[in-house]
């Protein structure tokens, strides 16, 4: 729209720009520049989907939420054994494992093939829960935001939208962490150690306490605002240049948005990677109640642990199998939720 680069929309550009866009309808137009659903790809930190008035009423949100549910399960289930297999890196690092393949054939030995899968059950399970929290948790903060900038009718500035959903997923992460560290445990679990989830909870409890339920919980939600501001830039950055250069296509396909949401994710997580890796390793140690520990059982302890004894290369530990997992959890969720969204007879806006 903005011909002359000048920042600034003055009234010839806005004419030409309605005179010759495919689409009559200044309704579509407008819908065609929305953020289009962000689908799972197993660190679901993000902001959440924005719907429109007409899907609110229709009822059609919850059926996009369903889609990107049923999206989320087939393809976690799918990348689970990469999931497992950077858990694993992240908590017993370089001096067990020297690479993937050492690693992967551990627990191949350990507990067999279907030993891959395990804490995919809860982690599957938490999907539910989480996005419905966090869901409520965004609606909610949207209304707090627009209440505090003095005006209720109007879209959300990008800033905006990170507050808010900054405050979605700290809510929803509050809320749902128990099973967090439940999917840790259960990852690394060894063969006979747990009977089921409920067994693996009451065990943890009985042996280490409530608190060890929110271990790791600091740097966890730390994490959230790097991850959410970093992907929500990003993926902004790139559907507006992508729109710059294909000014023919106003509305990007799902693939395009799939794609940019892939990149952004990946980009969040480069980012707020060592925040992860503490946390996960702070959810596997077995701490006793009444002993005296060392200071590797604190957040900044575990930090100064971590880059004295590997490097700055050490807190990336477990990296490469989370980003061999990004391409197939994002094309499985692109095809699970398109087949999902037609079956229940909802289209992208």
């Amino acid at each position: 729209m903005d011909k002359d680069g000048t920042v600034d929309i003055n009234f010839d550009e806005w004419r030409d720009y309605l005179l010759f866009h495919p689409s009559v309808n200044l309704h579509d137009i407008i819908l065609s520049w929305r953020h289009a659903i962000n689908l799972d790809v197993g660190e679901d930190l993000s902001v959440p989907e924005d719907f429109s008035l007409e899907e609110w009423l229709s009822g059609k949100w919850w059926r996009h939420l369903v889609a990107g549910g049923v999206a989320g399960m087939v393809s976690r289930t799918c990348t689970a054994p990469l999931d497992r297999l950077k858990v694993f890196l992240q908590v017993h690092g370089a001096k067990q494992f020297q690479g993937l393949a050492n690693c992967f054939r551990y627990m191949l030995k350990e507990g067999g093939v279907t030993s891959l899968w395990r804490g995919n059950g809860i982690n599957v399970l938490k999907i539910a829960p989480e996005s419905a929290l966090k869901f409520a948790a965004y609606e909610q903060g949207k209304r707090m935001v627009l209440q505090f900038g003095g005006s209720r009718e109007r879209e959300l500035s990008i800033y905006e939208r990170f507050v808010a959903g900054s405050f979605a997923g700290g809510f929803s992460q509050t809320a749902i962490y128990p099973l967090e560290v439940l999917k840790t445990r259960l990852a690394l679990r060894k063969t006979g150690q747990y009977k089921s989830i409920l067994d693996a909870a009451k065990k943890i409890y009985r042996q280490e306490g409530l608190r060890s339920f929110y271990r790791g919980y600091v740097p966890n939600l730390l994490g959230i605002i790097p991850y959410a501001g970093i992907d929500l830039a990003i993926y902004e950055t790139l559907k507006k240049t992508y729109m710059q250069h294909h000014k023919e296509n106003t509305n990007p396909s799902v693939f395009v948005i799939t794609a940019c949401g892939a990149f952004s994710s990946s980009c969040g997580q480069l980012a707020s990677y060592p925040l992860a890796l503490v946390r996960t390793r702070l959810q596997a140690q077995v701490i006793t109640p009444g002993v005296v520990h060392d200071h590797t059982i604190t957040m900044s302890g575990l930090f100064r642990h971590i880059f004295a004894t590997e490097g700055v290369f050490g807190l990336y530990r477990g990296i490469t199998p989370n980003f061999m997992k990004v391409v197939p959890a994002v094309s499985i969720s692109y095809v699970v939720y398109e087949k999902c969204r037609q079956a229940l007879g909802v289209t992208m806006t």
